[in-house]
């Protein structure tokens, strides 16, 4: 029988849920919620992952490589945007377990994740500030090492939200929204790099600004929830194991885990480059080959949207999960290995469109795949912070080694041909971990 952990009373709360302790260490949980959000709720939630997303991916996809273009000689700017983006994504790694914890314990008369999703997006701001006034490295590596810290002090929280307010029966229309939101967000970052290339202030501010009104109109329509007390102090130990799930009693889980790392490695050690490429290998000018970045964006971005939903109601239907993100994996290694032949802008496009037909295969179903194969129901949030380190662990290596095999047997650090090799190797290896899953067809 579950008890109150804060007494006779419980919390203040507008969500309207109930408090459960659900293990021995007091890690408290809030009871699923039944009540149905409201348009409203849907719509703030959606524009401020759009606006977010736009004020983060327009730096992270081809504003470092445009300010490191501004502050380096050529020969020096792939070691110099592999060090920016690899302390970023060390950043994001930290912050991201460390901020959706301290979310889930703080006791503000404001609620638990309204804090945190408004000044995170705040403290984003300001570092792009920095950023875009740097004229060193290590200024930009800093400002973009603190930007990640802003940014994943507000995402954790925010997305905590999606479990904190939307009941099962509406989860998978509102998540689909938020990955609509994220791609397309995706897409309006490219823009903004194209149309400020030159106004680096503008190109990294402006959208920024913008998301904190964004995240600060969810934070007013958002019912949180609201502690009345301090949780009970968690060692070192706990705050460590809180975030681990062994792989030698959930091997499903693993092969789920490592298949998601390779297949983000590989990812983010071509896009970190890409601008890169697009002047080396393909022979643009830095003002065209950030055009052509933001086409090839918008093309991937198109199929991906097209084809996501309808494979991920295939799969539905059939109950096979293996089949596709297998699939889809392998066929994300074709595309990469194909930029190894690409020699026009044309066929740069090509690839952008198998791509996004591989990736949105891939992210349609592999969810689904993960939440099938997670340990235990009631850990899921646990298991899905152990999960986003999958995520956040590649975005810390493939800019440095990426960065490695660029340089391997090429002076100007040119040798793109390794580095899209191993990419597409390490996607490949990503499909083959996932056939021995047992738990899913």
């Amino acid at each position: 029988m579950s008890t109150n952990p804060y007494g006779t009373t419980p919390p203040t709360t507008t969500a309207a849920v109930a408090y459960d302790v659900l293990d021995p260490h007091e890690h408290r949980w809030f009871a699923e919620p039944t009540r149905k959000v409201g348009p409203g709720f849907t719509t703030a939630l959606f524009v401020a992952q759009l606006v977010f997303f736009v004020a983060l991916l327009g730096p992270a996809i081809v504003g470092i490589a445009v300010k490191v273009d501004s502050i380096v000689p050529e020969a020096q700017r792939t070691s110099a945007v592999a060090l920016v983006a690899g302390f970023g994504a060390a950043a994001a790694f930290v912050a991201n377990v460390l901020f959706g914890r301290l979310s889930d314990r703080t006791t503000s008369r404001w609620g638990r994740r309204r804090p945190w999703i408004v000044g995170g997006t705040v403290v984003m701001t300001l570092a792009f500030v920095v950023m875009a006034l740097g004229t060193t490295v290590p200024m930009v590596t800093l400002g973009w090492f603190l930007a990640q810290i802003g940014a994943n002090a507000a995402l954790a929280p925010f997305v905590a939200t999606l479990a904190d307010q939307v009941p099962r029966a509406q989860r998978g229309k509102i998540a689909a929204a938020l990955g609509m939101a994220q791609n397309v967000g995706i897409y309006g970052g490219t823009l903004v790099a194209q149309f400020f290339q030159d106004q680096l202030l503008i190109m990294f501010v402006g959208p920024a600004v913008l998301a904190i009104v964004a995240m600060g109109v969810y934070a007013f329509v958002l019912p949180d929830q609201v502690l009345p007390t301090k949780p009970a102090s968690m060692s070192l130990r706990e705050w460590v194991t809180t975030f681990w799930v062994s792989p030698r009693r959930h091997p499903d889980f693993a092969l789920a885990w490592w298949s998601r790392f390779l297949v983000i490695l590989a990812t983010f050690m071509f896009t970190t480059f890409r601008l890169f490429y697009m002047q080396d290998r393909i022979g643009l000018d830095a003002g065209d080959a950030v055009a052509a970045v933001s086409t090839g964006v918008l093309i991937y971005t198109v199929v991906l949207l097209a084809v996501s939903p309808v494979a991920g109601w295939i799969s539905d239907r059939t109950g096979r999960r293996k089949v596709f993100v297998a699939g889809s994996t392998l066929i994300f290694a074709v595309g990469t290995l194909m930029l190894t032949q690409a020699s026009t802008v044309g066929q740069f496009y090509a690839v952008e469109a198998v791509l996004g037909l591989a990736y949105g295969i891939y992210v349609g179903v592999d969810l689904a795949l993960v939440v099938d194969v997670l340990p235990n129901p009631d850990d899921s949030g646990k298991d899905l912070g152990v999960f986003n380190m999958a995520n956040a662990i590649p975005q810390t290596l493939a800019p440095a080694l990426g960065g490695v095999l660029l340089a391997v047997n090429s002076a100007t650090n040119q040798n793109y041909d390794l580095l899209l090799w191993v990419a597409g190797i390490a996607s490949v290896i990503g499909a083959l971990v996932v056939l021995p899953i047992k738990k899913v067809r």
